[in-house]
């Protein structure tokens, strides 16, 4: 689904990713982990055209996608979240559900509406809120909802989008515990549901071994190792990179 291969980015003298090469198998569910500073969300944005890649290659199903634009990346079936929520704030949950799909189909809000599809959209959108367990707010201004809720809906946001591989960027960021591994069991979920590929970083370890078939270690810019939970959790020399024991 996804390779990289020796991927550099540099700002100055720091090496933010420095010859990173990985290959993702269609249908993985496999988590980034590392310090603040190792380079994971740097990666993230090499991947998804956020910034311009110094050196390497990323390619996606094969075709090399290296220094694509965003919305280009996004047309391809590769889509992203950020750290920071994002979202349309003085839309309703189910709007900001609905931008996307419509967007999709070159279309605007006010001009669907007036359009015979428009019940497709909006029963497609209905869909994704379930999935993300937000169907029952789906009349609430977005800006209302709670941080946790706030990131199940870019979630949703990014599921409209139709993808096909899907990085989430610390998804459970500013969660309590519950919600936390609540929302780790619903990566899962959809993963599976939907078949989908899904890298995510995250420094809550007891969601990354919980649910991740495949865990890499990123440190100053480096993949030290990767492997299953089992084989990250009794390298006591990766531990001390990540947890800094």
């Amino acid at each position: 689904m996804l390779r990289i291969v020796d991927l550099k980015k540099s700002f100055g003298a720091i090496h933010a990713v420095d010859g990173v090469s990985l290959s993702v198998q269609e249908g993985e569910l496999s988590s980034v982990i590392g310090p603040n500073g190792a380079g994971k969300s740097t990666l993230f944005n090499l991947i998804t055209g956020y910034l311009k890649v110094d050196g390497g290659q990323v390619l996606f199903q094969e075709k090399n996608i290296t220094n694509l634009p965003p919305n280009k990346i996004v047309k391809i079936g590769i889509s992203r979240s950020f750290q920071m929520s994002s979202y349309f704030p003085g839309l309703t949950v189910l709007n900001n559900i609905e931008a996307p799909i419509l967007v999709s189909m070159g279309k605007s809000l006010n001009m669907a509406k007036k359009h015979s599809s428009f019940s497709d959209v909006r029963e497609k959108a209905l869909q994704i809120l379930e999935r993300v367990s937000l169907l029952d707010k789906w009349a609430v201004t977005s800006n209302s909802l709670s941080h946790g809720d706030k990131k199940k809906l870019e979630l949703g946001i990014v599921l409209a989008t139709n993808p096909s591989l899907l990085l989430l960027d610390e998804p459970t960021a500013g969660m309590s515990q519950e919600e936390r591994m609540g929302t780790a069991n619903l990566i899962e979920r959809i993963s599976r549901e939907m078949k989908l590929t899904v890298i995510f970083t995250e420094h809550d370890m007891d969601a990354v071994f919980s649910i991740s078939e495949k865990i890499r270690v990123m440190h100053r810019g480096k993949f030290l190792a990767e492997g299953t939970p089992e084989e990250i959790s009794k390298n006591r020399a990766l531990r001390a990179a990540d947890w800094g024991e």
